[in-house]
């Protein structure tokens, strides 16, 4: 019997999965194609944790793929951490968003972790992810757990967990709890218990308003201009969509609270829900997803538009040109330089910037990232793609205290502002940019002038991205054989461009192509290529983390919108048309 058949049958015998499960099971007995879908392999907990459909079977989000993760977890925590006699004892946070099954998975996390003897925090309801790397810290955790998938369709979630420092995982720790998660091959091994009886030991604790006034109160202090807000409060016009997810209540209330008078929300996507009706996939960085808040916005005569995705660590944004009346629409890469250009050229205004002040980006974020940091003379950190290397630069200033952290930003539309998160925050972008928006109202410009204003300056950068879908065990082959190719034969020229110098992070190698030096890229083993290129320009490939695609950034340096749009779409025709000749 065929392996994928053999773990089907056993979770249909076995008395520990529930009649539910096996009800859903028995209904596709007679499609091997689902079965083997369901069962040819586990659903991998990876760096980022675990993502992907609900449903019954071993390659899915279910209880008990939750419940083995979670166990995995523990064994981890319990192994590298002993708690000092007296001292508080092991907890985890756990947050949860608007998913189908989010709350459910969140409970059978925590009865996990307290049958293990670790005391699970679980928020009352929904909270965004910024908030729950907040807690970790704010509540002295040792880890958090998030019950999210980001901005996937709606027949996904997932799981990401934290470290105590609030970010992401990353290395050693990553590792270790994959390798402790990988080693139980038994889902009944898997402890969980009565949550009464967790309760009543004092190892599940509900929590909700305490942590939220800390969170709003964190942001509250970042402001730099209240000024601005007093002057123009009542003038600026926001309209916000929490796309069916977990920003409205956080996103309304700082705002609210620091006088914004008028915040309008998306009605049709106001209030959580799982199946996001509105949109085919939650993601702020789709123009659908800002169909009905433009509508909103014309109708009302709105200053900028803002949709943060369901677990509001992402912003998108459109800003208003006063000239024409159109809304334009900032990218990641826009946005996030947007919001780097103000908050570090009003701490110099107002405050001075340290010597030792850092800007960081990832390596496929806007070198308009790195125009700005020369600009002001701050440091540049580049990390590899995922905040939670953004985190991690963080906690090593200050562990060395060395470094000052100014702002960090990635092209998929996540930033952070403030070290009170250690992952992307939306929360935050929302306030920042309604902050930014009235000062530079006081100024008699509109975001859009501001950002006029930076490519006047720091030159016409335009970024992008292109992305081939592979799906199924078929998919993953040919995405691995797209990278081998690149591999094997470089090329020494993309869409006109000569290709500078080649880094492998797979490898750890930077070669230059002119003299065939070879450096290392000092950067973490990940299965990535990046090419620099003539003029300004580069294209980056890397797998996506978390969907079945294979992925090119790229971007260019124009002499205006115009030639930088134009410069763009040439270089994306030819990028597709190379990586089409491989398939």
């Amino acid at each position: 019997m065929e392996a994928y058949r053999k773990a089907y049958e056993e979770w249909l015998s076995t008395p520990y999965f529930d009649e539910a499960t096996k009800a859903e099971l028995k209904a596709i007995e007679n499609d091997d194609n689902e079965i083997k879908e369901r069962f040819y392999t586990e659903l991998e907990f990876g760096t980022a944790g675990l993502r992907g459909v609900i449903g019954a079977g071993t390659n899915r989000m279910n209880q008990y793929v939750v419940q083995k993760a979670t166990q995995g977890l523990a064994n981890y925590i319990n192994k590298v951490s002993t708690p000092q006699d007296g001292a508080q004892p092991k907890c985890v946070a756990i947050a949860f968003d608007s998913r189908h099954m989010s709350p459910e998975f969140a409970d059978f996390a925590a009865l996990t972790l307290a049958a293990n003897g670790i005391k699970a925090y679980v928020f009352e309801s929904l909270r965004p992810t910024p908030e729950l790397s907040f807690a970790v810290r704010e509540l002295g955790c040792i880890a958090g757990i998030n019950i999210t998938a980001s901005h996937n369709p709606p027949e996904y979630n997932g799981y990401k967990v934290y470290w105590e420092d609030g970010a992401q995982i990353t290395p050693p720790h990553d590792t270790g709890i994959m390798a402790e998660v990988k080693a139980i091959t038994d889902y009944t091994a898997a402890k969980t218990m009565d949550k009464e009886a967790a309760v009543a030991a004092g190892l599940y604790e509900v929590i909700g308003g305490k942590v939220d006034d800390a969170f709003i109160g964190c942001l509250k202090k970042l402001v730099l201009h209240p000024e601005a807000i007093a002057q123009e409060s009542k003038n600026l016009k926001i309209v916000y969509t929490p796309l069916h997810g977990t920003g409205n209540i956080p996103a309304r209330r700082v705002l609210k609270e620091l006088g914004f008078e008028n915040v309008y929300v998306v009605p049709q996507q106001e209030l959580p829900d799982g199946d996001f009706p509105t949109v085919s996939y939650p993601n702020p960085e789709a123009d659908e997803a800002f169909e009905l808040g433009l509508k909103l916005a014309k109708e009302i005569d709105a200053d900028l538009v803002l949709a943060t995705d369901p677990d509001a660590d992402r912003l998108g944004v459109r800003v208003k040109d006063a000239k024409t009346g159109e809304y334009h629409t900032l990218t990641g890469n826009m946005s996030g330089c947007l919001l780097a250009d103000y908050e570090i050229s009003q701490k110099k205004a107002l405050q001075g910037l340290p010597e030792d002040g850092v800007l960081i980006k990832t390596i496929v974020t806007t070198n308009m990232a790195d125009a700005i940091a020369k600009y002001y003379g701050t440091g540049l950190v580049e990390v590899l793609t995922g905040f939670k290397y953004i985190g991690q630069q963080i906690l090593g200033f200050e562990q060395s205290g060395k470094g000052t952290y100014l702002f960090g930003f990635e092209e998929s539309y996540g930033c952070l502002i403030g070290t009170h998160a250690r992952d992307k925050d939306a929360i935050v972008a929302v306030m920042a940019l309604a902050e930014a928006a009235a000062f530079y109202k006081t100024q008699g410009k509109t975001l859009w002038d501001a950002m006029i204003d930076m490519y006047e300056r720091y030159g016409y950068y335009k970024d992008d991205i292109k992305s081939i879908t592979l799906k199924g065990i078929e998919g993953l082959q040919k995405i691995q054989e797209i990278l081998d190719t690149l591999r094997k034969n470089p090329p020494t020229e993309i869409g006109g461009y000569k290709v500078l110098s080649a880094r492998d992070y797979k490898a750890d190698t930077i070669k230059d192509i002119a003299t065939g030096e070879v450096k290392p890229t000092g950067l973490p083993n990940s299965n990535v290529l990046y090419y620099d290129l003539t003029d300004d320009a580069w294209l980056c490939v890397r797998p996506s983390g978390t969907e079945p695609k294979v992925k090119f950034y790229y971007g260019i340096k124009g002499t205006s919108l115009e030639d930088a749009d134009a410069k763009s779409a040439a270089l994306g025709e030819q990028v597709l048309a190379m990586i089409n000749e491989m398939l």
